[in-house]
């Protein structure tokens, strides 16, 4: 067995991860895989951020697909056991394993990077058929089609894991990018010895092949496609059977699961549920400790780069972002580095792409309090975001002065917040104003889940914090456009609002503190603001 040919360490790779005690089982794909395999010639790039399960998935296949060891043992209490059949695609197919980023870390140039990986996989086929007469100097598609010819029309299955991996090194430069996905090309497309061909990486392969150099390949995306969507990441269900494990197992649990859902869940497109960042669970559970793994999984620079240069209104953006409002874009077009981006969707696309963001509905919005924590560091560090700063000292004021009951200061600060933020032309509208409280109350984000329109009693309700600690007190915003505060304080009380902070029938209440009633009044004419508090105990 070779390097990339066949290779024994894949099964090992995969097993290791079936033993864990956080392991998922994910390889219900594979029934989706095993009919285009049978109907020969499928290309699949399937992509993911980091952190995601791509190389565990693509150890998944390249174990139950490929000839390089018996691999019946470890897929025997699996799900795709009880496919009928299962065993007759188990270990019986060639296999052309190629990790990108894995002994390649001492190159320094593309030829010689590219150089390493032709003459290992040549050094395969040779060993593994001395009857075909291959030369150095012929491409590996044309290697691989003379090796087919001369023995019987021997089919492959590719795996190329970590495809991208030159797009992230400073060194390899655009032409270099260019050489590789024709590299990636001219091995695949159209080649008859091609029995599945599956890419996976960060970066979505078509935005990055010039013309039609990877055309052949179906692409499945984080931000835009829903097959396969599961298999990346875990779901509701899945973390539930892990936290169930996590009690079980654990002598003195701290994590709830509802810290789970709160700091690692997020990511997820229309039709189908929430999916949760798989890295972050499973060294949350592991260590028993809810808290930021994503950096400590890789660097942020990506981020950094993207939100620092100020293109299109960009750091416009992140400041709604920041604040918890969804922001509209077209994720369509993306590129690979922040040298590259020329618009705010750019940024935004690439931004989603790398799971910093989640698109849904149009709009991108940050999925989860880890994330949020990134984009905060950025805030905290940066000379750039003084002004987003000040921001929060001035949210951290209207916050206090809503405990305590403080409405002059709670209305002067809304309207700073509303002069310094709103454009002129829009100022007046109730969007902008609604944006407007969010960002006003931006300090109140580490403390609360701040959800917009939400339903609650007999209609919806503008704002509601419901607080991470229970011993807090709630708080419910409605703002009225051309009316009064008292007008919008009693709707919050006609409409019983403040029901929603005791949860569903038999679920313990959302508050022990009490709950603040914040009526805002604002009108066009005189851009005055007005704010009105009352205050209720929880178990009113």
């Amino acid at each position: 067995m070779g390097y990339y040919l066949n290779p024994e360490d894949v099964i090992d790779i995969y097993e290791r991860e079936t033993v864990k005690p956080y392991f998922v089982d994910k390889t219900k794909m594979l029934e989706e895989l095993i009919p285009l395999v049978e109907q020969r010639g499928s290309y699949l790039s399937v992509t993911r951020p980091r952190r995601f399960g791509k190389s565990m998935v693509a150890a998944m296949i390249g174990s139950f697909f490929g000839k390089g060891a018996d691999s019946a043992e470890v897929f025997s209490h699996l799900n795709i056991s009880r496919k009928k059949d299962y065993l007759k695609h188990m270990n019986q197919h060639n296999l052309i394993y190629i990790d990108f980023s894995r002994g390649v870390e001492e190159c320094e140039s593309y030829k010689e990077y590219i150089s390493t990986i032709k003459i290992r996989l040549f050094d395969d086929l040779k060993e593994a058929y001395p009857n075909a007469k291959i030369r150095r100097e012929d491409s590996l598609g044309a290697t691989l089609r003379i090796v087919s010819l001369a023995n019987n029309k021997e089919k492959f299955i590719m795996i190329f894991d970590e495809w991208d991996y030159i797009f992230h090194k400073d060194y390899f430069t655009e032409s270099d990018r260019g050489k590789f996905t024709a590299f990636l090309g001219g091995m695949t497309k159209g080649m008859s010895y091609v029995e599945m061909t599956y890419l996976t990486g960060v970066l979505p392969i078509k935005k990055y092949s010039a013309s039609d150099t990877m055309n052949h390949f179906a692409e499945f995306n984080m931000a835009n496609s829903i097959r396969f969507r599961e298999y990346f990441g875990f779901t509701n269900a899945e973390v539930d059977k892990l936290y169930q494990r996590y009690r079980e197992i654990t002598s003195t649990p701290t994590i709830s699961r509802e810290d789970l859902a709160n700091w690692y869940d997020g990511y997820h497109k229309e039709g189908k549920e929430s999916i949760y960042n798989p890295n972050s669970v499973v060294l949350a559970l592991s260590e028993n400790q809810i808290g930021n793994y994503w950096s400590r999984a890789g660097e942020y620079k990506e981020l950094r780069d993207y939100v620092l240069d100020d293109i299109d209104g960009v750091r416009e953006a992140v400041m709604l972002l920041v604040a918890e409002e969804p922001v509209k874009a077209d994720i369509s077009e993306y590129a690979t580095t922040a040298a590259e981006l020329k618009r705010r969707d750019e940024i935004l696309s690439a931004m989603t792409v790398y799971g910093y963001l989640n698109y849904s509905g149009g709009c991108v919005r940050i999925p989860n309090r880890e994330l949020q924590e990134e984009f905060d560091k950025i805030i905290r560090e940066e000379p750039r975001f003084n002004y987003m700063r000040e921001l929060e000292r001035e949210s951290a004021r209207i916050l206090q002065a809503t405990y305590d009951g403080d409405e002059d200061t709670v209305a002067n600060v809304l309207a700073i917040v509303h002069t310094t933020e709103s454009p002129l032309k829009a100022y007046n509208s109730e969007a902008e104003l609604s944006g407007s409280v969010k960002l006003a109350y931006i300090a109140a984000r580490n403390k609360y889940d701040m959800q917009r329109e939400d339903q609650a009693g007999i209609g919806y309700v503008d704002y509601i914090f419901y607080p991470h600690n229970r011993s807090d007190d709630g708080i419910i915003i409605e703002l009225k456009v051309d009316d009064s505060a008292e007008t919008a304080l009693k709707q919050i009380k006609d409409k019983n609002y403040a029901l929603k902070f005791q949860g569903k029938l038999g679920e313990q209440s959302k508050t022990s503190g009490r709950i603040i009633l914040v009526g805002i009044g604002y009108y066009k004419k005189d851009k005055v603001h007005r704010c009105r508090i009352e205050v209720l105990n929880s178990d009113n």
